[in-house]
């Protein structure tokens, strides 16, 4: 009987496994906590104002930060720079995206400056506090000011944003992933949302 038992056991834990949906992706499938596709309006560090929608035809890559920011924001730029070369012809179907937590101090001339030095592509975005809270919070990221001898710093969540054509899927790639492999996710997106 106990070995029937068990045997059970193991049929059920494989007919399960076998019956979950597989993630073709590396980074972490966030679709089902939206029901509608992803949106928020900001403006531009060349004063216009966009909206995510502007860029449905293609995957947009979101970024949060700052632009004082020590190591996180600066190292996940170099990477989205690295990962747009890997892409080759692919990446004129790549939009990226930063946008400031740090409306006091990233000015408009600071991020045309600052964020094209990764990759003349990328865009900066930045919004009062009411706008960049709503822009964040469509993301779950999560930031405060954190007081230092020489200002403050920034805390806030990391990781990269990837959003599908039409705004169909939307993925979350952890900090420090590596860029072949959010490169590879990139284009996954690209066939699938096509």
């Amino acid at each position: 009987m106990r070995n029937l038992l068990l045997l059970l056991c193991i049929i059920l834990s494989t007919s399960c496994e076998q019956s979950k949906p597989t993630n073709p992706f590396q980074a972490i499938d966030l679709s089902w906590r939206y029901t509608e596709p992803v949106d928020f309006k900001l403006t531009g560090s060349n004063g216009k104002i966009y909206k995510l929608s502007d860029f449905k035809d293609k995957v947009v890559v979101v970024v949060f930060g700052y632009t004082y920011c020590p190591e996180i924001c600066p190292t996940t730029l170099a990477d989205l720079a690295q990962i747009m070369r890997l892409l080759h012809k692919d990446a004129e179907k790549v939009q990226v995206l930063f946008v400031t937590l740090d409306y006091e101090r990233d000015t408009p001339s600071l991020l045309a400056k600052y964020i094209p030095s990764f990759d003349r592509s990328f865009i900066a975005l930045y919004g009062d506090s009411v706008t960049t809270a709503q822009a964040a919070k469509v993301f779950g990221v999560t930031y405060e000011k954190e007081a230092t001898k020489s200002g403050y710093l920034i805390n806030h969540s990391d990781g990269t944003y990837l959003i599908g054509i039409n705004g169909k899927l939307v993925l979350l790639s952890p900090y420090g992933q590596n860029a072949e492999v959010l490169a590879r996710d990139i284009k996954l997106l690209l066939k699938l949302t096509h």
